[in-house]
């Protein structure tokens, strides 16, 4: 791994997945590397219990506001897990420090975007990212055909006839406007749907030619 600048305004992220876990590890670790580096911490960040796959981490997320802020020059991680929800997620975040010039270290992974092998990890998750993309793809794919050759339907089911024919008469009969139909429709029908149907009659037919 090259040596980070010394002096570089750092962002540390930690994660830990239960209550029950506590930070410290990560945070000495990072403390740690960031002093043998002579990097200057200016702000952490630290999700608890929050699952690395849920899009919701409200640490993560206003790390990335600050990044687009300019707050920092650099962030360092523990380990991309701690990190990246996903390979994917790994390379969006990648490319958007890129974009702003802002250095990523992961310091067990022995990652630096500033390095050479930083650089040439960069282009493997970019790979490694279209893979895993590739391979969801075809799993789903696969799954979908696999159900339909057993006659099971995948996605939302079909609204039924009557509740199409009540929705036709609330909008042919009424002025009320979507929202209260699909009020009046109780959870039988989804919003969109009510209002795909009252546009339908309600626009006025075309006229010949």
């Amino acid at each position: 791994m090259a040596p980070p600048r010394h002096g570089a305004r750092t962002a540390l992220y930690l994660r830990v997945s239960t209550a029950d876990q506590k930070p410290d590890l990560q945070y000495d670790g990072l403390r740690g590397y960031a002093a043998r580096a002579g990097l200057d911490i200016v702000q952490d960040y630290c999700d608890v219990a929050v699952s690395g796959r849920r899009e919701g981490r409200p640490q993560l997320n206003a790390l990335m506001a600050s990044a687009r802020n300019r707050e920092f020059d650099c962030v360092l991680v523990w380990k991309f897990d701690r990190f990246a929800r996903s390979t994917r997620h790994l390379l969006t975040a990648l490319e958007e420090f890129n974009h702003l010039g802002m250095r990523f270290i992961s310091v067990q992974d022995q990652v630096d975007t500033d390095s050479p092998m930083g650089r040439a990890m960069f282009t493997i998750i970019g790979a490694m990212a279209e893979l895993e993309s590739s391979l969801i793809s075809e799993r789903v794919t696969a799954g979908m055909k696999a159900a339909a050759a057993r006659g099971r339907h995948l996605g939302r089911p079909p609204i039924p006839r009557h509740v199409i024919a009540e929705i036709k008469a609330f909008a042919a009969s009424t002025d009320l406007s979507v929202r209260k139909i699909h009020e009046k429709m109780a959870g039988k029908a989804s919003r969109g749907v009510v209002g795909e149907i009252t546009k339908q009659v309600r626009s006025p037919p075309a006229s010949p030619l």
